[in-house]
């Protein structure tokens, strides 16, 4: 179906026939741990490594994030769509409940997520209505091999056996 004049519904939709994985943006703050879920994630390249996301500026916790300078990356799994589901909710404390560790630089990550990367904000770039953050990628580690969540058609699934 062609549009001949695209709308934010139609954008979403066609856009919606990407899938992504998902991950959790967390950081420490002198507030404590803050953190969102985002399926706007991306590596850009190996060497030097760096990552991307977007942040949608209505977001309430980025702006925290930001000013934290650097933050953790845990790449999710099948298991963790509640996980997900809470942390894409506002005005509730995100992390209780939840078994955490921490990367040498002290950002929470997920303990049963399927890795991590401890990132430094590079830039941050003004896109429309979010922010393009590139990352440097200072530490990772796989930590479980299972399948990854998948955002699609704005549900969340699993692949395919």
């Amino acid at each position: 179906m062609e549009h001949a004049l695209l709308t934010q519904r139609s954008f979403r939709d066609v856009l919606g026939r990407f899938s992504t994985g998902v991950v959790l943006v967390t950081a420490q703050t002198g507030d404590g741990p803050v953190g969102m879920a985002a399926n706007s994630f991306t590596s850009v390249s190996l060497d030097p490594p760096l990552v991307a996301l977007c942040a949608a500026r209505s977001s309430t916790t980025w702006p925290a994030i930001r000013a934290a300078g650097g933050f953790a990356i845990t790449i999710l799994g099948a298991h963790q769509e509640e996980v997900c589901r809470t942390f894409a909710t506002r005005g509730i404390d995100r992390f209780v409940g939840l078994d955490w560790s921490h990367t040498p630089a002290g950002h929470p990550v997920l303990s049963d997520g399927l890795g991590w990367l401890e990132c430094a904000v590079e830039t941050v770039q003004s896109a429309g209505d979010h922010e393009l953050v590139v990352a440097r990628a200072d530490r990772w580690a796989v930590t479980a091999w299972r399948s990854p969540l998948i955002f699609h058609s704005g549900r969340y699934t699993r692949p395919a056996s």
